[in-house]
């Protein structure tokens, strides 16, 4: 669903990774899903620019969405959801569907579980804020699978080792900006600095108010919620569960420091019941 004109804003952002220092920037996406027409160019710019293996070739006479979901082989995924809008029998309006439209991808959340869990080191936060599978270094143990909130880090078959969106991390490196939001027609793929991406996700969001799309809304953009803030964040017009996603997404390493802690001072303390009965049983 397009709501209202699209608005073209890649111009009024500096889209380069590094500052007039040379120092790198915390860089991510804001993904109006809004303006997403669901032409899947991201996708296809994504699996051309990282070599990913080609999937949803298979007619599944469910959905026009040949991918369906995010994955090992899918890096980006643009989501068609079909939403029926319900009779109105007060003024003998009739029913009509509407569609949504949403390019999904890694969040590079600033809490990442995935991070916390890896025992080899394969997953790494960049100089650029991201996170990153170094796959040389994976061994395919599927730890992180199950850290992630959002189901995102996907093993593939073919392998066994984990792959994800790398927020084109080559491309960063050379100030280029990444595939899926260079392909992309409408800008609904938005990259930069994520701070200055936030202030115009925030103006996007009233401008949306003032036309009375009431439903618009930020989803990932807040620095307090359970992973930190996104790296990648959206605009979104309905709940986030309409979209597949969390509605309170929580890192699940959270809480780790204090499990740790309470399983030492466990350890300890029967430690310290073993010598004093051992004592005990001397006297």
């Amino acid at each position: 669903m397009i709501a209202g004109p699209p608005t073209i804003v890649s111009h009024l952002v500096d889209t380069r990774s590094h500052d007039a220092t040379g120092a790198p920037r915390s860089m991510g996406f804001f993904t109006d899903t809004s303006i997403c027409i669901g032409c899947k160019a991201c996708e296809v710019a994504c699996k051309e620019w990282n070599h990913v293996p080609q999937d949803g070739l298979d007619w599944t006479g469910e959905s026009y969405d040949n991918t369906g979901c995010i994955g090992a082989n899918s890096w980006r995924h643009v989501a068609f959801i079909e939403q029926a809008r319900p009779v109105r029998q007060d003024d003998g309006a009739h029913g009509d569907l509407r569609w949504l439209m949403a390019s999904d991808v890694c969040k590079h959340c600033a809490k990442a579980g995935c991070l916390d869990v890896c025992p080899t080191g394969a997953l790494m936060r960049t100089e650029f804020g991201t996170v990153v599978v170094q796959s040389d270094v994976c061994n395919g143990c599927g730890y992180c699978v199950s850290a992630c909130p959002f189901g995102v880090i996907d093993r593939r078959e073919e392998d066994g080792r984990v792959w994800k969106c790398t927020l084109c991390y080559d491309r960063l490196r050379g100030d280029m900006e990444p595939a899926c939001a260079q392909a992309c027609p409408t800008k609904s793929i938005q990259f930069g600095p994520v701070d200055e991406l936030r202030r115009i996700a925030d103006d996007r969001v009233r401008t949306l108010h003032r036309r009375g799309v009431s439903e618009a809304r930020l989803y990932g953009a807040d620095r307090d919620d359970g992973v930190g803030g996104f790296g990648a964040f959206f605009l979104l017009l309905d709940d986030p569960e309409v979209y597949g996603l969390p509605p309170t997404p929580v890192v699940p390493t959270r809480d780790l420091g204090r499990m740790w802690g309470a399983a030492a001072a466990a350890a300890v303390s029967m430690v310290a019941g073993v010598v004093v009965a051992a004592l005990r049983s001397r006297a």
